[in-house]
């Protein structure tokens, strides 16, 4: 706890200590500055979907921005600024909402940062959001069972199984971050996705399939702190859903899953689940 990002990115190297500096507080980063020339940056930061699609883009570990077909841009997790990302990539210039699944600060991100520069709201757990200590107007502080609607994106909260912890300032202790969240996102003439913040596998992730049939879900495939290969895939068993999209893996060495493993897990239960890995930076249509 309290490491600063550099420590982290040491950690990534130095071997499994590494995954320990995954749940701590690094100082918020500046925003990367502007640069039109990198192919990478215009992809992860163009202003709207292809016409007609829902537009994902991973920008390593579990952050993503998911934009609509009707003009909705969500930023979830946004830790853009992970071992993972692109390089140098921009961040997207408008911004109609952020979810935060949990209070650790590689899933927090540059939160602030964002809902400031976008005057994006911000959702996430009560004790989180007030923790941010984000203006009235932009805290959408809520619980699992929570829904509010952005543009033609309905978005669910529900729960996941893991702790919240949020640290302000890295030299002050940590504090309780209210319980952690995962978000389903039914999208008008859309897929339902479904992120799952991070979790291991619970059976209610049935009673999510039951109630909103998510299509694709963006599951934790790491280990360590979340699920692994293994138990990925009974998670897309109880979801039902046609596709994973692997998320919070390779950032640091304990992190150790794979979607080659995850592949290989879902072939042992004979599931018709795809594994779709996605390219940090790259924009893909759903």
């Amino acid at each position: 706890m309290g490491n600063k990002l550099k420590a982290v990115v040491v950690g990534a190297v130095l071997g499994v200590a590494g995954a320990a500096f995954a749940q701590g507080t690094p100082t918020t980063p500046a925003a990367p500055k502007a640069d039109a020339k990198a192919p990478a940056k215009a992809a992860a930061g163009k202003a709207a979907a292809t016409a007609g699609k829902t537009e994902v883009t991973w920008w390593g570990h579990a952050a993503f921005v998911v934009k609509t077909p009707g003009g909705a841009t969500i930023a979830i997790d946004p830790w853009f600024t992970n071992p993972k990302a692109p390089q140098g990539a921009t961040w997207p210039e408008a911004v109609d909402a952020i979810l935060v699944s949990h209070g650790h600060f590689d899933h927090v991100g540059e939160t602030k940062a964002l809902a400031q520069k976008t005057s994006a709201k911000v959702y996430g757990s009560f004790e989180l959001v007030n923790l941010l200590g984000l203006p009235e107007a932009q805290g959408m502080g809520a619980n699992a069972g929570g829904t509010f609607t952005v543009k033609d994106a309905t978005i669910h909260l529900v729960e996941a199984v893991h702790s919240s912890s949020y640290q302000a300032d890295p030299k002050g202790a940590s504090q309780y971050a209210g319980a952690p969240l995962g978000f389903v996102i039914e999208i008008a003439n859309g897929p339902t996705l479904y992120h799952a913040g991070d979790t291991g596998a619970f059976s209610s992730m049935a009673l999510i399939a039951e109630q909103f049939k998510p299509t694709v879900a963006l599951l934790p495939i790491g280990g360590h702190f979340t699920m692994d290969p293994a138990q990925a895939s009974v998670a897309a068993k109880l979801l039902k859903v046609k596709t994973v999209v692997p998320m919070h893996y390779g950032t640091f060495p304990a992190l150790s899953g794979t979607p080659d493993a995850l592949t290989t897990e879902l072939k042992k239960t004979r599931a018709t689940t795809k594994v779709l890995a996605l390219e940090p930076g790259k924009a893909t249509a759903l």
